[in-house]
């Protein structure tokens, strides 16, 4: 058996978006599941439309998401002699023609057809014309479809699908600028390259008879085709910038993992029983084309906000710190080495942190010299007995010895025995003292990853404001 060979030919027009990454990943999963390839082909044939930006865009948002390639990235544009080579030989072997028609002429041509209440497609005017030297005129190359019988494809998703040829049109294949056109390119790609099977979005479905005459016309392996269906906003409306960022690396930017982002692009029309949470890994052994729905995903930002809430619960702290550096110093943490540990800090935010942006501004209060208190909170939990007992609590923890979550709870247990006090009485003061804040981390794991020099600190900067 052949290996398997897959692609994912974005354009460089723009960013790596949601539905095409979606698509990609689909791909590198199926490539991965059977120990196939996984190809990365940049569609850069519109030299107006596309830049190196967007390629750079489309690069980092298929790293970010662990989407590897095995091949590539091939362009597009580096391939125009093949493709002019491969319309020379269409034309030489009867496939292909020279259209001389005028940019009016199909115009009216098409008003007509659409009068007379024909489809306003190609008449065939110049079909049959001797196909000689260039005379000067400016001429596009069509592709000679045939016009009975009926071309079809088993699709992977959607079934089988058939076109009757007679609705198809003579496809342009080479514009007026000797530039090859999209349907055309995308054959000979696919061909030269070995794809065994196309996966790519259901906007597609009315290209694949074209590109399939196409293939039988160069004599070329016909791949297997899986049009999945594409994605829709709550409103049902296809997904566009107006139901928020499509960009994968907006997602990246708002904190969002990329395992989430991931595990959340595969639910999108893809299901594993009742299963909701999978790794990387787990997609690899558990993906299959076949259990791709037939009909659209909607997307549901509440859903992806669960799963990045799960995935940073459950995540390492060393790694989640790292990820965390550029999101704190965009809040003008430059440097954390005079404070806690990071990871340390980490896991007391994790368990309540939806996304990276509420992980860094739940730790910024660690490495801010100067707290500003929430009023309210002043005004409710610092009165004129919080002194002594902050001043209380602070000898009892310097006691202690190991400064662990077990000494410090004996601590405030010792404390309130002493004072006859409930942990109610002192406990939001202190709370309120080392943060800043009326929320913040369990009271015991903040002055574990404080210390007791910093806590102590703190502390007597509350009393300070109060005395």
């Amino acid at each position: 058996m052949s290996q398997v060979r897959l692609r994912f030919a974005p354009s460089p027009t723009g960013y790596l978006h949601v539905g095409g990454a979606r698509t990609a990943l689909f791909n590198w999963l199926l490539a991965r599941k059977q120990q196939g390839k996984f190809i990365l082909r940049i569609e850069d044939t519109d030299v107006a439309r596309s830049t190196q930006e967007s390629v750079d865009a489309i690069l980092e948002g298929m790293t970010w998401l662990g989407l590897d390639w095995d091949e590539g990235p091939f362009y597009q544009s580096d391939n125009f002699p093949l493709y002019k080579e491969h319309v020379e030989k269409l034309i030489s072997a009867g496939k292909a023609y020279k259209c001389y028609c005028s940019a009016e002429e199909l115009e009216a041509k098409r008003e007509k057809a659409l009068k007379e209440g024909g489809k306003p497609k190609y008449d065939g005017t110049c079909r049959n014309l001797p196909q000689g030297a260039d005379d000067g005129r400016p001429y596009v190359v069509r592709f000679k479809a045939p016009q009975e019988g009926t071309t079809y494809w088993n699709d992977l998703i959607k079934g089988k699908i058939s076109f009757e040829n007679a609705e198809l049109d003579d496809l342009i294949i080479q514009r007026t600028d000797g530039t090859p056109t999209y349907n055309f390119v995308v054959v000979i790609d696919d061909a030269t390259m070995g794809v065994t099977t196309v996966i790519r979005g259901d906007d597609h479905v009315n290209n694949t008879p074209r590109q399939i005459l196409l293939y039988e016309a160069l004599e070329a392996t016909v791949p297997q085709f899986a049009h999945v269906p594409m994605i829709l906003g709550a409103d049902k409306a296809r997904l566009s910038k107006r139901h928020g960022a499509t960009s994968v690396m907006a997602y990246r930017d708002m904190g969002f993992l990329p395992e989430a982002m991931v595990n959340y692009l595969v639910r999108l029309g893809w299901s594993y029983g009742d299963e909701e949470i999978f790794s990387l890994e787990d997609l690899i052994q558990k993906f299959s084309i076949e259990n791709v729905g037939r009909s659209a995903g909607v997307f549901n930002p509440d859903k992806l906000l669960w799963l990045n809430a799960h995935y940073i619960k459950n995540g390492d702290p060393v790694r989640l710190a790292g990820l965390l550096v550029p999101f704190l110093k965009e809040r003008g943490v430059t440097d954390t080495a005079g404070g806690p540990e990071l990871p340390a800090v980490v896991k007391t935010l994790q368990e309540r942190a939806k996304t990276m942006l509420e992980l860094a501004d739940g730790a910024l209060f660690y490495y801010q010299q100067e707290l500003s208190y929430d009023e309210k909170g002043v005004a409710k939990f610092f009165n004129p007995e919080t002194p002594a007992l902050l001043r209380g609590l602070f000898e009892k923890l310097g006691a202690v010895g190991e400064l662990t979550t077990v000494a410090i709870e004996g601590a405030f247990k010792e404390l309130c025995e002493e004072k006859g006090i409930k942990l109610g009485q002192v406990g939001p003061a202190v709370r309120l003292a080392l943060s800043g804040s009326t929320a913040s981390p369990g009271i015991y794991e903040m002055i574990e990853v404080l210390g007791l020099e910093e806590t102590g600190k703190r502390l007597e900067r509350a009393i300070a404001k109060l005395c």
